[in-house]
Order: C-alpha cells, then sequence, then structure tokens
C-alpha cells in the first residue's frame, strides 16, 4: 500500500510532468506562411497579345483581332520537391484575369516556406463553389459585384470560365453591322446540362525552367506564358466561319479542350 509521501510525490511529478508537456506544446510557434505568385503572360503564336490593333491568322487560315479575353484560374495548388501537396485555402484562390486590366495578370497567395516543383490549377469555377450559397461567392465571383466582367449567366446560373471575342472578315455580319464572334465557354456538368463540362485542370512542371523557392522576406512568381492561339489551333481546329458562336453548347468542350494546353512555364523569377 502507498504510503501518504509516495502518492503525494506521484501526484506532484504527474502535474509537473503535464505542465511540461503543456509549455511545450504552447511554446511551439506555427510557421508564417510566406507570399507567392503565379504570372498569366497572354501572347498570341510568338507574339504579344494585343487587344483591337493587331490582326492574327489561325491554321484555318483565317484573319483575325481579338477585342475582349478574360477567364477564371482557381484551385491552386503547388508540390514540394519532397513529394508533399500544398492547396492554396480556397477562399482565396479564385482569380480573374483579364487582358485589358494588367493588375489582373497576377494570382497571388501564401503558401509554407519551402521549395516547390509542380504548380496545378484549374480553368473555371468548380462545381461545387458554383452551387454554393452567394455569401460564399465573393470578390470575382460575386454576380451582382459590379465588375464590368459579364462572366456569369444570370439565365443559367452559372460562371462563364472563358471568354474570347474579336472581328474577323471570317465571321458573319452581326446586328451591330461587325463581323465577330464570340466565344463563351461554361458549364460544370452539374444539374443544368449533365453532359457539358468545361473545367480544365493543368498541370504544370516546374523543374526545367526553375521551381519555386518559396522564402520568408521575399515573393517568388512563377511565370506561365498563356498562348491564345491554341484556342483555335489545338488539339480541334477551330473555324471562325465554321464556329464563329460557341456558348452553351455541345461543341463548347472542343473550345475548352484547346484552351487547356495554353499554358507553358517561361520562368521563375526567385
Amino acid at each position: 500500500m502507498k504510503t501518504y509521501q509516495q502518492i503525494l510525490l506521484l501526484c506532484i511529478s504527474s502535474s509537473m510532468l503535464f505542465a511540461t508537456c503543456k509549455k511545450e506544446k504552447i511554446e511551439q510557434p506555427l510557421e508564417e506562411p510566406v507570399s507567392g505568385t503565379v504570372e498569366f503572360d497572354n501572347i498570341i503564336g510568338g507574339q504579344n497579345l494585343l487587344l483591337n490593333t493587331v490582326n492574327y491568322s489561325n491554321a484555318s487560315g483565317e484573319q483575325f483581332n481579338i477585342t475582349l479575353l478574360q477567364y477564371y484560374i482557381s484551385n491552386i495548388s503547388l508540390r514540394k520537391t519532397d513529394g508533399s501537396v500544398y492547396t492554396v485555402n480556397q477562399d482565396s484562390s479564385y482569380f480573374l484575369v483579364r487582358e485589358n486590366d494588367p493588375s489582373t495578370r497576377f494570382a497571388r497567395f501564401k503558401i509554407p516556406a519551402g521549395d516547390y516543383d509542380q504548380l496545378s490549377f484549374v480553368i473555371g469555377v468548380d462545381s461545387l463553389r458554383s452551387t454554393m450559397d452567394i455569401s460564399k461567392r465573393t470578390g470575382v465571383l460575386d454576380p451582382a459585384g459590379g465588375h464590368d466582367d459579364g462572366m456569369y449567366w444570370g439565365w443559367n446560373s452559372g460562371y462563364i470560365f472563358f471568354k474570347m471575342e474579336g472581328i474577323s472578315p471570317s465571321a458573319p455580319v452581326d446586328p451591330s453591322g461587325q463581323r465577330k464572334f464570340r466565344y463563351h465557354i461554361g458549364g460544370f456538368g452539374g444539374y443544368s446540362a449533365p453532359t457539358i463540362n468545361n473545367i480544365r485542370k493543368v498541370t504544370i512542371d516546374l523543374k526545367a525552367s526553375g521551381i519555386m523557392q518559396a522564402r520568408h522576406g521575399r515573393t517568388p512568381n512563377i511565370h506561365l506564358m498563356a498562348d491564345i492561339l491554341k484556342v483555335f489551333n489545338g488539339a480541334n481546329t477551330l473555324s471562325i466561319a465554321t464556329n464563329p458562336t460557341v456558348m452553351f453548347s455541345d461543341y463548347s468542350t472542343k473550345v475548352s479542350a484547346n484552351y487547356s494546353s495554353l499554358f507553358y512555364h517561361d520562368h521563375t523569377e526567385n
């Protein structure tokens, strides 16, 4: 039978052990995240993309210029060189790149310090977020937010993932008297049209042109090029004359298959 002194000593030892463990847990600091960016630099072929002023040519031999270009980037994740994957907080991982606004070229986020050799993201807005309560769809996702972007179909309660418009002699004359083509691509395979899913995931290996070295005190930038000519000249050859307007139709999946190959890694600025 334990004596009173033995029991008291045991209680004191247990209390000290508990206090030590508790103290150690409190003193362990959480790692402060660091800043990182991905830059989306729109080009066309080997040229800088210029809206309204320059005529380009596609694989069908059609001349065109581009008057409007914008697209959603979301669900960014990065893989470390040790194989672990970090997914950017989803509430902070929706971006709308607009060619007419250079400030939108950068997707800014916070990540743990480390070396990253692979980048993944989605072109479009995922089905979960698309169907969330409007209170969960803020910023660039707010359909009534006053953004002059026209990236939401009110009649279809869905986001336009990729929007490109322009002028081409190969397009028919529209009611305004212009020969316009329009590609407004959306659809997440949900309740409205389960056969149309234009969400596209892109994964880019960073090793060849420079991994991201995320460190405190600096903001590394992954510089991607987006070759918009591939919308026409990708896996599917897109003719303006044959398809001057593509919106919510089965053919839109061919356009989204093309734009999934737009991006390549140019370099990383560490």
